[in-house]
């Protein structure tokens, strides 16, 4: 594996975990480092990191913070 994608990985603890959990893509990784992009895709999708999840996210709070209120009033 290229000296750049083990530090990108490195860099990154998310990514780092994740392939750690799903060490499948180190035969890519080691093929070629254009899968890098992929992984991370990958791995945003899994742990829930893309910007759709994190507007869904708030969208749970904000609703869950206005059933709090409605039982106040």
């Amino acid at each position: 594996m290229f000296i750049e994608t083990q530090i990108t990985i490195r860099n990154n603890p998310n990514l780092y975990r994740y392939l750690r959990e799903n060490s499948y893509w180190y035969k890519y990784l080691n093929r070629s480092p254009s899968y890098l992009k992929e992984v991370e895709k990958e791995m945003k999708s899994h742990y829930k990191l893309t910007p759709t999840d994190k507007i869904e996210k708030i969208s749970d709070r904000l609703d869950m913070i206005n059933s709090i209120m409605s039982v106040f009033t």
